[in-house]
């Protein structure tokens, strides 16, 4: 399929596992040409501790029953399980003339601008990419760039139980706070969220989202 200019297809995959929504995301990469679309994935994980490139096994402190998968984007240790938005922009950032530096910074604006929504104040941290609100993360970034398109992205608490995060140091930070949306007052349900946030992250990006089916395919 070739790029519909400024277009964005929307695959919200539901709840999936990690592994192969991850295998999948490697695979369209690899793929991708100059001509193949955007997309953006929606997926909420099943219980997974993800170990990026630069992570240290000592972060993860007792991973329990949960799975550690070591994978191949930027970062250290972070959570990924129910009541969590996943995000996964896989863009050609040659096309759309984004730096990795101001991709990052239009991720976070978007999370920023979809907390205002419900009149929370997210900020970033210098040196520690993500959102926090008062110093509690509430988003992770980890991304990779090949070949000059991007996948990973972005973990958003909307309403999750945190008690996995005390398993790990978040971020590689020991004692880090992790906060969700629904602790702050806002929704206690991905649903009301996901439209938001796929609006402002469309908007960052300057494309135009349309909803495509839920297969993930090279």
């Amino acid at each position: 399929m070739d790029a519909v200019a400024g277009e964005l297809l929307v695959r919200d995959l539901g709840r999936c596992a990690y592994e192969p929504v991850w295998r999948a995301m490697q695979a369209f990469t690899d793929a991708r040409g100059e001509d193949s679309p955007d997309e953006l994935w929606l997926v909420e994980h099943d219980p997974v501790f993800t170990l990026g490139q630069a992570g240290r096994p000592e972060h993860v402190l007792a991973p329990g029953d949960i799975p550690v998968v070591q994978v191949d984007r930027g970062g250290q240790v972070t959570y990924h399980g129910p009541g969590q938005i996943v995000a996964y922009p896989l863009l050609d950032l040659r096309r759309l003339k984004l730096g990795v530096r101001e991709y990052v910074c239009r991720i976070e604006q978007a999370v920023i601008d979809t907390l205002g929504e419900w009149n929370i104040e997210g900020r970033r941290r210098a040196g520690a990419p993500g959102v926090y609100v008062d110093d509690a993360k509430v988003a992770a970034l980890g991304i990779r760039v090949r070949r000059g398109c991007c996948f990973h992205g972005l973990a958003f608490n909307i309403a999750m139980d945190l008690e996995p995060f005390d398993r790990i140091n978040p971020c590689g930070y020991a004692g880090l706070r992790v906060v969700a949306m629904a602790d702050l007052g806002g929704p206690a349900g991905l649903e009301a969220v996901k439209p938001v946030l796929l609006r402002e992250l469309a908007r960052q990006l300057g494309l135009q989202p349309r909803a495509a089916d839920a297969t993930m395919a090279a």
